[in-house]
């Protein structure tokens, strides 16, 4: 048989020949780093006999599948150490991940010293060098094996599989588990793995089965890659804002008030409101957004019309039950602005001249989010938007969402996150019709409109099938966590539905009544999920015109107190966010402390700084600025605020 390698060179071979042969007979250095093949593009175990002409890939660490074929093996490990050490545990699944891999088990959960002590079962079972045998069972006697061994999630995995299917499993010295593959050839090919956590999980991702305990893993091939990512992974920990934002005050959460219900402490509150401000103002003075006001609450009437009763429904907060109280109105939160803004436009009669109409509003809205999805600042029940709705004539439809895309980047470059996002096209799904309104037509053609867009406005973008909303397609604009999880930060929506079911029109040249076209669109997105991402982008280490403390005032000693209040005083008239440090402590102590409040700047005062009218400067950008007057330090700091300037920083002396 011939078979043709990677490099487009060939090795033919009178008899059948195991992968890990074939690598073999190409060096031993090659054979010793294989952890997999790919045979004609599917990646098997190096174990598997190829019998027939073929081209073939032997896999290394190097290789993506390589890699996870040595993460796969490791949680095949776990699962047996924690047999070993929690007998009545029952093994889910146990996958390889992009991080490294994981294994769900049904247990009571793993404090961190549980996940020490299965480390260090782990390193045995490795020791011992069993090597992974694969065998095959039909589907009747694979679910008796597993009957046998008690473990019913595996039960059920195999009952889903068809009745002709052949069920593979790999016995690792005696502990054997359910596995289509591949693995290494032994469990001595691990060379670098560490436990990194511990979670809940639900049965299958749903939230009406069983709970299980997750343990994340991840292993490499080298222990200095290992290193280098379990460095890493305490950076991301630092900036993980569920624990940085904690930590610095921003926000906090309670249980009695409830999951997905976060509190913003004053800190947090006042970057909430620097931001508010700033996009109210860049809406409407730059933009053309006139401001609206609605309830927070309607009648279902309400959202009848506009089909989020029968597409959104169980996503609502709903106040009384239609069924049992027939003879009372029905109320739910809003989980968006626009029908209430729909009725705005529809309050006077507009003509084609009053088009666009941009209406903007800072809204509160509400979405009964599932309890498994709640995460400090970036999935929660109730959040404040930047929301707007356009309502255009469709002559003006193009154009206006162009704009929207434009002010959407100006916000992300603003805030130095432009290069942190990717763009979607989300669509609807044509194999789920009932989820959609509008005929197919209007969808294909609207979705053209947005590909377009996007296309000559040069901008990257991916297609998601099944994305869209009920009544339209969209661009969103999305970002990835410290922990890689994607969440949607700015949404533009192109809707030509609703105008129809709210009878909205627009009188046009011929005095004739027109439909107009709708965008529905965010500039900068949830307040609170944009605040988390910040946290996590600057690591607590925000631009100075964000920052709700941006200059604290050290006097060295008590006697230069009154001097430290009249530099806050002049600081404060013009508008810096400004505390000071009258504490009797050391100088060095309090300079420590800004520090570890990561503030901007600290100006030291002392005997020549009263005398003389100016303050020493230190910065996170520069360390110590020198002695500088107190108006020529305001003067730059203003002017830093305004222009909302990145200043990158460099490192400091410790």
């Amino acid at each position: 048989m011939k078979v043709t390698l990677k490099d487009g060179s060939s090795k033919e071979y009178e008899q059948n020949m195991s992968v890990y042969d074939i690598a073999r007979d190409i060096s031993e250095g090659l054979a010793r780093a294989a952890c997999a093949g790919e045979v004609n593009g599917e990646v098997v175990d190096l174990r598997t006999v190829i019998t027939e002409d073929c081209s073939l890939n032997i896999l290394t660490a190097n290789d993506p599948a390589g890699l996870s074929t040595i993460r796969h093996t490791t949680s095949h490990v776990l699962a047996e150490a924690v047999k070993r050490l929690f007998p009545n545990a029952k093994l889910a699944i146990g996958p390889s991940i992009d991080t490294g891999y994981y294994y769900d088990f049904e247990a009571e959960p793993f404090s961190r010293e549980d996940l020490d002590n299965i480390e260090k079962e782990m390193k045995k079972i490795i020791k011992e060098g069993h090597a992974l045998e694969r065998f095959t069972l039909p589907r009747d006697e694979a679910i008796r094996f597993m009957q046998e061994r008690e473990e019913p999630y595996k039960v059920e995995l195999i009952e889903d599989l068809p009745e002709d299917a052949e069920i593979s499993f790999y016995d690792q010295g005696g502990f054997v588990d359910l596995c289509a593959g591949p693995h290494l050839m032994s469990t001595k090919g691990i060379k670098a793995f560490k436990l990194t956590s511990s979670s809940m999980a639900y049965w299958r991702g749903d939230s009406n089965r069983a709970q299980l305990q997750r343990i994340y893993g991840t292993a490499f091939q080298k222990k200095d890659e290992l290193k280098e990512y379990l460095e890493y992974l305490a950076d991301i920990k630092n900036r993980d804002h569920n624990r940085l934002g904690r930590e610095m005050e921003l926000f906090t959460t309670v249980d009695v008030i409830g999951q997905g219900l976060p509190l913003l402490m004053p800190k947090g509150t006042k970057m909430v409101m620097k931001l508010q401000r700033w996009i109210e103002d860049l809406e409407d003075n730059e933009w053309g957004y006139v401001r609206t006001k609605t309830p927070f609450m309607a009648k279902s009437d309400l959202y009848k019309i506009s089909g989020h009763w029968d597409h959104y429904k169980e996503g609502m907060f709903v106040l009384g039950d239609e069924e049992k109280d027939k003879d009372k109105e029905v109320y739910a939160l809003r989980p968006m602005t626009c029908p209430f803004q729909y009725f705005v436009y529809k309050a006077t009669q507009k003509s084609y001249r009053d088009l666009p109409c941009r209406y903007g509003e800072t809204s509160t809205l509400f979405r009964n989010e599932d309890s498994g999805e709640m995460h400090g600042l970036t999935r929660v029940r109730q959040f404040t938007i930047s929301e707007g709705h356009l309502i255009v004539r469709p002559d003006q439809m193009v154009e206006e969402f162009k704009g929207c895309l434009a002010l959407a980047k100006h916000c992300l470059t603003t805030l130095g996150l432009q290069d942190d996002v990717t763009y979607h096209l989300s669509k609807c799904d044509p194999a789920n019709p009932d989820k959609y309104i509008g005929s197919p037509e209007v969808w294909k053609q609207t979705e053209q409109h947005l590909r377009d867009v996007l296309t000559e406005l040069e901008i990257p973008f991916v297609e998601d099938v099944g994305e869209a909303a009920f009544y339209g397609p969209k661009v969103d604009i999305n970002a990835k966590n410290v922990y890689g999880k994607e969440d949607t930060m700015i949404t533009v929506q192109w809707d030509e539905l609703q105008a129809e079911q709210f009878d909205m029109y627009y009188i046009d040249q011929n005095g004739d009544k027109v439909r107009p076209f709708i965008i529905h669109r965010t500039s900068i997105g949830c307040y609170e999920r944009t605040l988390a991402w910040l946290i996590e982008k600057y690591a607590g280490k925000f631009p100075t015109w964000l920052c709700p403390e941006q200059v604290r005032v050290l006097p060295i000693s008590e006697k230069y107190v009154d001097y430290a209040e009249q530099v806050r005083a002049e600081l404060a008239k013009n508008g810096v966010d400004v505390s000071v440090d009258s504490r009797a402590e050391k100088i060095g102590y309090k300079i420590r402390d800004a520090r570890m409040a990561r503030l901007p700047y600290m100006l030291v005062v002392g005997q020549n700084e009263e005398a003389d009218g100016t303050v020493s400067v230190r910065s996170r950008f520069a360390g110590d600025e020198g002695v500088k007057p107190l108006g020529e330090f305001i003067d730059a700091i203003c002017r830093e605020i305004r222009t909302k300037e990145i200043r990158e920083e460099v490192p400091q002396e410790k």
